[in-house]
């Protein structure tokens, strides 16, 4: 099965897609090979660009303070495990701390390295980090791979409140929804939301036999599903078969 996640917010979207980076940053740190610390740096860099948003920390912060409440609401229901309850408030309180105790944007002790910064300033430059413009930088990746990740985790660990964050809270999200078989009949599915309800993020499963690709659309009141197949030279091309899938709305 293959899973797709659409948000419904450009604050979901700005989580979607650090989330995405962060995922990569720790596939990348963990490998020897130059060229992958390289990316792993550039990746670095990119959360600092997504994470420049000025109110990004403190919405993040309201969200982490607005699932604890909510979550103790739930103390006393006899259905709820208060030892998993509490496991999960534990994590809640946590993130929340960790990024409080954040100085600034995340990222922001980084700025402070020159030597860091010059390498931001070139990196997005086609052949802007070659040897002889940056001297440097191409010594540090000759350096052996257990010094570079050295390196890289402390220049990271500033950014690890962040991901922490994210973490709890699209981990409490996507559980918040229940999946359900629903078929995208002639190769599209539409779907009414309940009125009074607010989705976040929608997630779909569709096994990887079939060869589809999902296009998504959606706002507040209806949803959009159209399955579509690549042909030979990469196009889309809308499928006209019945197709069952797992849809999950996560509110």
């Amino acid at each position: 099965m293959i899973l797709y996640e659409y948000p419904f917010n450009e604050s979901i979207r700005t989580m979607l897609r650090l989330e995405h980076l962060f995922d990569r940053l720790g596939q990348l740190i963990e490998r020897d090979a130059p060229v992958d610390h390289h990316y792993a740096l550039a990746t670095i860099f990119e959360v600092m660009d997504v994470a420049s948003r000025a109110d990004l920390k403190s919405d993040l912060l309201k969200d982490l303070e607005r699932q604890k409440v909510q979550l103790n609401g739930y103390r006393g229901n006899p259905s709820i495990s208060e030892a998993a309850l509490e496991a999960v408030l534990a994590r809640v309180d946590q993130a929340f701390s960790g990024l409080n105790q954040l100085p600034g944007k995340a990222g922001a002790v980084l700025t402070g390295n020159e030597w860091l910064m010059s390498i931001r300033s070139r990196i997005s430059i086609p052949g802007g980090t070659c040897e002889f413009d940056l001297p440097g930088y191409y010594a540090w990746q000759k350096h052996d791979p257990q010094r570079r990740r050295a390196d890289l985790l402390h220049w990271a660990s500033s950014l690890m409140p962040l991901a922490q964050a994210l973490s709890v809270l699209l981990g409490l999200l996507r559980d918040s929804g229940v999946p359900h078989k629903v078929v995208a009949t002639g190769g599209q599915f539409q779907q009414s939301l309940p009125q009074g309800r607010i989705y976040h993020l929608l997630r779909l499963r569709l096994p990887q036999t079939h060869d589809f690709v999902p296009e998504i659309s959606g706002h507040r009141l209806m949803v959009s599903i159209r399955l579509m197949r690549q042909d030979a030279e990469g196009r889309l091309k809308a499928s006209t078969e019945d197709t069952s899938f797992e849809l999950t709305l996560c509110a």
